[in-house]
């Protein structure tokens, strides 16, 4: 009878509705980066959208149609732009930056400290990270048709979705009294509670990654730094991987810092990081990441190493995200005060 309860029971559904998209997920794996990029921009797209219409109401009623189709005409305007006139120089400067490094690091100037500290990088499982993640930035910028096919897909289906956002609400609804309304329910809880937390961690993630990207640039410009559009992009890229992106820009950045001014530009590479860090530690994250998404760093690192192991360097950039989903389906709340944990020990 318990057995019976239990295979009826909203727990059960739940779990086998997890092993579930999980075996989908694997047999779509081949496309999973296209799956990826058409939830991030349909996301984040529709965030801009709304963000847009709740302002320009204030003022006077508009067109949910026409602030659509004037927010991708804008951005295919600005990619367009973008591409014919900086592609080109974000890929030779982004290819030139990667071959700079990976020639550091084979043959290290002769003095003990870099010796030493190349030695450790090596040593470190973070060195792996960089690794792949530079053997995944020059993949792609020698290839740009491939990726670009697939951000030019996720745009295009992101702005159908926009476009046709009721009807679609609409339709997917009529599942709900369907043969088939128990499946329904449940993916529309694990879709409800998805967009919130998986997406919004994303949005975190992308807001900080720019505004470390654009601080970064200026820094680096006044420390006198070559090739500062490549190295915009690198850091931004690294910038969307939560906390270890920051330290892992370390290494090419500091790289780069020492061909080019020593041991000095070094120290003000690390201090850079250092500020950029307290910035995003005690302002931007406190602002944009709910207290329950503000994860102890050791976990942080923890969900890194065990999701770039899986998911490879995607899992740099969903395992949090992922993580902070599962926290969110399981209920699990971050009230605790700190202070009050280290009284109570």
């Amino acid at each position: 009878m318990e057995v019976k309860k239990f295979f009826q029971s909203s727990t059960f559904r739940r779990l086998a509705m997890i092993i579930f998209i999980v075996l989908v997920l694997i047999l779509i794996r081949k496309i999973i980066n296209l799956v990826l990029l058409i939830f991030i921009f349909t996301y984040l797209m529709d965030r801009v959208h709304k963000f847009i219409v709740n302002r320009l109401n204030k003022i006077l009623p508009v067109n949910r149609l026409v602030v659509v189709y004037s927010l991708y005409i804008v951005i295919v305007a600005a990619l367009v732009f973008g591409i014919y006139n900086y592609l080109p120089i974000i890929t030779t400067q982004v290819v030139q930056l990667i071959v700079q490094i990976k020639t550091f690091y084979m043959n290290p100037p002769d003095e003990k400290i870099i010796n030493y500290i190349v030695t450790a990088i090596k040593k470190v499982e973070i060195s792996g990270y960089t690794e792949q993640g530079l053997d995944f930035l020059y993949k792609y910028a020698s290839n740009i048709s491939q990726w670009g096919i697939e951000v030019l897909i996720a745009l295009i289906l992101s702005f159908f979705f926009l476009l046709e956002k009721p009807r679609i609400i609409t339709f997917t609804r009529k599942f709900k009294n369907s043969k088939i309304s128990g499946i329904y329910g449940e993916l529309a809880y694990f879709g409800e509670r998805f967009s919130r937390s998986f997406g919004k961690v994303i949005e975190a993630q992308f807001l900080i990654a720019l505004v470390n990207c654009f601080l970064s640039v200026i820094a680096l410009k006044f420390m006198g730094f070559p090739q500062l559009i490549g190295l915009g992009f690198l850091i931004f890229l690294l910038g969307l991987i939560p906390v270890a992106g920051m330290f892992i820009s370390l290494i090419p950045l500091c790289t780069i810092a020492y061909t080019i001014g020593g041991m000095t530009h070094i120290m003000y590479i690390i201090l850079m990081i250092l500020v950029l860090h307290a910035l995003e530690s005690y302002f931007l994250n406190p602002k944009l990441i709910s207290a329950k998404t503000n994860l102890p760093v050791f976990y942080t690192f923890l969900i890194l190493v065990f999701s770039e192991r899986f998911f490879g360097v995607w899992g740099l950039i969903i395992g949090i995200p992922v993580f902070i989903f599962l926290l969110d389906v399981l209920d699990v709340t971050n009230n605790d005060d700190p202070t009050e944990l280290e009284a109570k020990e």
